[in-house]
């Protein structure tokens, strides 16, 4: 094998990052060359992705690895969150900012679609959870409310697909974040004509699905200029950042389930054919899709979001780092209160901390009174979540799970992994923290045939990362929060 660098752009929805990726001799090393703040911006009271502005620093990545000369760089690829998109008009031009997930706009829409098409039909075509954030009721809601947008929409991109549209001209869509969609039939691999039918739109303005790990194109010429680069190649690499955090996962066999711990956890595990089924509706599982074919059988739990919307409203009187936080939540008396994470009330309200304490008097609990308590109780409540999910993925599929692995942000995060550990009684094997941009990279190395296959690319990540055991520590006190936790969220 020789030596070969990839750049990666890793875009999030707090913050994105450029990542230059060198490969030699089975070792993967990161270097992060720029990172810049994300977010929805909110314009006559509706949010959106300034994807332009994302552009922009996608380019000034570009020009800081062009400066790291006699760098040869292969090609470079980028990733980002689900379900969002953007529209284009005939003449390529982008129609307006994309709306972000969390816009209020698809409030009911859900509702309102199952009126048209069931919820349990529905989920035979797509096998995809339930929430209103996604693809299928963003455009019920567009639908719904006569958007002049569509009107002019000539082609659909998810955000991925935006940029690679912007980096190369080419107009394509990847497996893994066409899957997040629930416009997409998992068991035919296309679009599904059934559902494009009842929002009456035609199924014209989806693109080719197309495989990771796939080369789109090359720069364009104006794009090589202006960034210093060769035109390279551009790559579909796993697109959706957890299907790249995924195939980072350092394990083998089949005895584990995967928790994805970022703004977002995503719990799940791997199945070689989607698990569409009367009882994995009944539990709300999605069927996202992976490298080289696999699904990823999983459900979408609210994450860390829960700490990054308090810590953003402490910011205005103090200025706590998530590692203070955590630390001061671990010094805190446990089980004071317990929320249910994936409370509508917890998508996006404009006070975290109220949203916990009026969650808190609902639900007959004592309130938190400090950031600590705060901190405690929503780590506590994850932990108590996963354990949940885990009991309903040991109903639904036929492997044994004897370990948890935890990749991204939340791998670093001592605390959770360990109550996580605690509340489930599996030991947490904790690692890496950048699955994600791993993921990506190596997802580049597989399309240029560098390397050759998923489990290549897992041995590489093994033989790159540190990775950290938790071993649990069981107790009648998690048992008991177990039992109080399962009423709440049945409340």
């Amino acid at each position: 094998m020789g030596r070969y660098h990839y750049l990666a752009f890793d875009l999030g929805a707090e913050s994105g990052r450029a990542i230059l990726g060198t490969l030699e001799e089975k070792k993967l090393k990161i270097q992060e060359l720029s990172r810049f703040p994300n977010g929805p911006i909110n314009i006559l009271g509706h949010l959106h992705w300034n994807i332009f502005n994302l552009f922009d620093e996608i380019k000034k990545g570009m020009r800081i690895c062009s400066s790291l000369r006699p760098l040869k760089l292969e090609s470079l690829a980028v990733d980002t969150w689900g379900v969002d998109f953007g529209l284009l008009a005939s003449d390529g031009s982008i129609v307006g900012l994309p709306y972000s997930y969390r816009d209020s706009r698809t409030r009911g829409a859900m509702e309102e679609f199952f009126k048209q098409i069931p919820r349990e039909r529905i989920y035979k075509l797509t096998g995809i959870q339930f929430m209103p954030i996604n693809s299928l009721f963003q455009l019920f809601s567009m639908v719904r409310d006569r958007s002049p947008l569509l009107d002019v929409a000539s082609d659909l991109l998810f955000m991925p697909d935006i940029f690679n549209y912007l980096l190369t001209g080419e107009k394509k869509t990847e497996f893994t974040i066409a899957t997040t969609s629930q416009l997409y039939n998992p068991r035919r691999r296309t679009w599904s004509e059934e559902l494009f039918r009842a929002l009456g739109i035609s199924k014209k303005i989806m693109q080719e699905v197309i495989s990771p790990a796939t080369i789109i194109g090359r720069l364009l010429p104006a794009i090589s200029e202006e960034a210093g680069l060769e035109e390279i190649p551009v790559v579909a690499t796993a697109s959706h950042d957890t299907a790249a955090a995924v195939a980072s996962i350092p394990a083998q066999g089949e005895n584990w389930a995967y928790l994805s711990s970022g703004t977002w956890s995503l719990m799940g595990v791997e199945a070689r054919n989607p698990i569409i089924t009367q009882q994995a509706l009944e539990f709300n599982f999605t069927n996202e899709g992976g490298v080289e074919g696999f699904f990823r059988f999983l459900k979408n739990i609210t994450g860390l979001w829960l700490v990054q919307q308090c810590r953003k409203k402490w910011a205005e009187r103090s200025s706590l780092s998530y590692e203070e936080l955590t630390q001061m939540a671990g010094a805190s008396s446990p089980f004071k209160a317990l929320i249910d994470p994936d409370c509508p009330d917890f998508l996006n309200p404009p006070d975290m901390p109220e949203a916990i304490l009026q969650f808190c008097k609902k639900t007959g609990q004592a309130s938190p009174d400090t950031p600590a308590a705060f901190v405690r109780s929503i780590l506590e409540s994850l932990a108590l979540k996963y354990r949940f999910v885990l009991e309903q993925l040991r109903k639904v599929v036929s492997q044994s799970i004897e370990k948890i692995h935890i990749i991204g942000g939340g791998a670093r995060n001592s605390l959770l992994c360990q109550f996580a550990a605690d509340a489930t009684s599996l030991p947490v094997l904790a690692g890496p923290v950048e699955a994600t941009a791993m993921g990506n990279i190596l997802g580049q190395a597989l399309a240029l045939g560098h390397i050759h296959s998923l489990a290549e690319m897992r041995e590489i990540i093994k033989s790159s990362s540190e990775l950290k055991t938790y071993e649990p520590k069981p107790s009648q006190d998690w048992d008991r929060a177990y039992e109080s936790f399962q009423k709440i969220i049945h409340l």
